[in-house]
C-alpha cells in the first residue's frame, strides 16, 4: 500500500520557522517528483514547491521564493520543506504529493497516477 505521511506542522509566530517532512513508502518513489501543495480556508489548493525525481529541478511558488527550501534524502524516501520567515498568509493545510515538477510549475495528475498525503496543519500567528 502506498503511503505519504507528513509531519512537522504546528503553530508558530510570524517570522519563525518550521520543517515539514514527508515519508514515502510502498513503492520506489525515486521514480517520482515529489513536493508540497497547500490549501488555506476558503481558497483553492496551490502548488508550493516540488523537486524532480533526479533532484535537478526545483520549483517554488512566487509567494514562498527565498523563504522555503525543498530537499530530499539520499534514499529518496523522504522529502522536506524548510519554511523560514513564515507569514500569517502561509497558514494552511500542507499536503505532500507526487506529480510532475517543472521549473515554473508543479502538477498533480489525479488519483490514478499520483498520490497525496493526509495533510498537516501549519498556523502562523501575527
Amino acid at each position: 500500500q502506498v503511503q505519504l505521511v507528513e509531519s512537522g506542522g504546528g503553530l508558530v509566530q510570524a517570522g519563525g520557522s518550521l520543517r515539514l517532512s514527508c515519508a514515502a513508502s510502498g513503492r520506489p518513489f525515486s521514480d517520482y517528483a515529489m513536493g508540497w501543495f497547500r490549501q488555506a480556508p476558503g481558497k483553492e489548493r496551490e502548488g508550493v514547491s516540488c523537486i524532480s525525481k533526479t533532484d535537478g529541478i526545483q520549483y517554488y511558488a512566487d509567494s514562498v521564493k527565498g523563504r522555503f527550501t525543498i530537499s530530499r534524502d539520499g534514499a529518496k524516501t523522504t522529502v522536506y520543506l524548510q519554511m523560514d520567515s513564515l507569514k500569517p498568509e502561509d497558514t494552511a493545510v500542507y499536503y505532500c504529493a507526487t506529480g510532475l515538477c517543472f521549473n515554473r510549475s508543479w502538477y498533480h495528475r489525479g488519483d490514478n497516477l499520483d498520490y497525496w498525503g493526509q495533510g498537516t496543519q501549519v498556523t502562523v500567528s501575527s
